[in-house]
């Protein structure tokens, strides 16, 4: 929570022909995670990448994995994607809404050596991690319903940012922000002003003609509005 702006874009949105074409661009660029959409047609209606891609990209990437989990089975999944390299594993907390299933996977992923994160989707009260946050090195605030690339950032979002930030403080603790949707430079400022760290950006950044570019102007719009709120404050 307002630690320097980073940018993880997101290989949903990269050409799987020249992938390792791709990573490197991204990584020369500037990008500082890989953000790894795992769906597995349940949780969110698609379908795309899974454990054996995930033991690849830990192998050339050279940037830490941001492995986001919109599956309907977390607890049984978390241990087959940090044994395949996983460094930061998102679970959702919706997947994980009986009694103490968040707690357990929290400690699944931190007894395996990974960083835990939790995500919420758009119509998700920010108060289902509260019990959680001060465990949590990260927290995931979708800005659009989780399933598809490509979707317009949600309106009001950045709020809901704001409410995670509001929480950690009461809590004590920094927990990094990461917002997940429709993110350019259009929407970086309005979430990087209310508190997020991290931006996962897919069309953004992976389809542009200059990557390194995109990733550069993102993050300079970004830290600006940041400077900016933080002075007004």
């Amino acid at each position: 929570m307002f630690s320097s702006i980073a940018i993880a874009p997101s290989i949903l949105s990269a050409d799987f022909m020249n992938l390792q074409h791709d990573i490197d661009v991204l990584r020369c660029g500037g990008a500082r995670y890989v953000h790894v959409d795992v769906m597995d047609g349940h949780f969110v209606p698609n379908l795309t990448m899974g454990v054996p891609l995930v033991k690849q990209l830990k192998k050339t990437s050279g940037m830490p994995l941001d492995v986001h989990l919109m599956v309907d089975n977390p607890l049984r999944q978390i241990p087959w994607f940090i044994d395949a390299g996983a460094d930061i594993v998102t679970v959702h907390a919706e997947a994980l809404s009986e009694k103490g299933e968040l707690d357990k996977a929290i400690s699944l992923i931190v007894d395996m050596g990974a960083y835990p994160s939790v995500a919420i989707k758009p119509k998700t009260p920010v108060s289902v991690i509260e019990n959680v946050i001060e465990r949590l090195h990260m927290v995931l605030v979708m800005s659009v319903e989780p399933g598809f690339s490509g979707q317009s950032y949600i309106e009001g979002s950045e709020d809901k940012v704001a409410e995670v930030v509001a929480m950690a403080c009461k809590a004590g603790v920094s927990p990094l922000i990461e917002v997940d949707g429709g993110i350019g430079v259009k929407t970086a400022p309005l979430v990087c002003a209310r508190g997020a760290d991290v931006l996962v950006a897919g069309n953004a950044v992976c389809a542009a003609s200059d990557p390194a570019s995109a990733i550069a102007e993102i993050t300079a719009v970004a830290e600006q509005a940041r400077t900016s709120a933080l002075e007004n404050s």
